[in-house]
């Protein structure tokens, strides 16, 4: 008996994990307010197996995101530990941090929506996030390599809003708006040389 309920708990976290990855790049393609059938169909699922696994939109769009925002948080870790200069560090999760933004349509305008379920998704990245990015920003300032008036939410904020794409503002503007905000803040030279770019 325990032999099918974990059979069973395979295969659900398998259909799981298919809606998730179909969710992204439907998401990337269309935004998070494309249709669910368009979600089922790239899985290879009906509508009602979406619905089973994420009952609304907002717990859809928190889970795909999730992974998302882990691997945002590694990054700084990994950046870390791997004794990265502080600068080049800071540049290189910005970096990373703002082709995430950018290539998920849609993210923006799930942050700002007044749903309450996304409030879940706030407070991941958020709670997440920031101290991710702060852990980056406080040896770049403590090296005075950034200016020390500057926080890692509003810097971040910043470039959360930088990254809002729209009709002649594309994601090609929004690095360069961001690589303009990292040079005003000292993070990174005229020519981005800690960026890597």
């Amino acid at each position: 008996m325990s032999e099918v309920k974990n059979a069973r708990q395979v295969q659900s976290e398998r259909s799981r994990t298919a809606l998730l990855d179909a969710a992204a790049a439907v998401f990337v393609e269309s935004g998070v307010q494309a249709p669910v059938r368009d979600i089922a169909t790239r899985a290879g699922v009906g509508v009602g197996t979406v619905y089973r696994h994420f009952p609304t939109r907002a717990e859809l769009v928190t889970a795909v995101y999730r992974h998302q925002v882990d691997e945002c948080a590694a990054l700084a870790e990994q950046l870390l530990a791997e004794r990265v200069p502080p600068r080049a560090a800071l540049c290189r999760w910005t970096s990373a941090f703002t082709d995430f933004l950018v290539t998920k349509h849609g993210l923006s305008d799930a942050l700002s929506s007044d749903d309450p379920g996304l409030v879940d998704l706030h407070a991941l990245i958020f709670d997440t996030l920031v101290p991710a990015f702060a852990s980056l920003l406080e040896p770049a300032q403590a090296a005075g390599q950034v200016n020390e008036d500057i926080c890692a939410l509003t810097f971040l904020r910043a470039i959360g809003n930088l990254c809002i794409v729209g009709p002649g503002y594309t994601d090609s503007d929004a690095r360069a708006m961001v690589d303009l905000l990292l040079v005003g803040s000292g993070a990174a030279s005229a020519g981005l040389d800690d960026a890597g770019r």
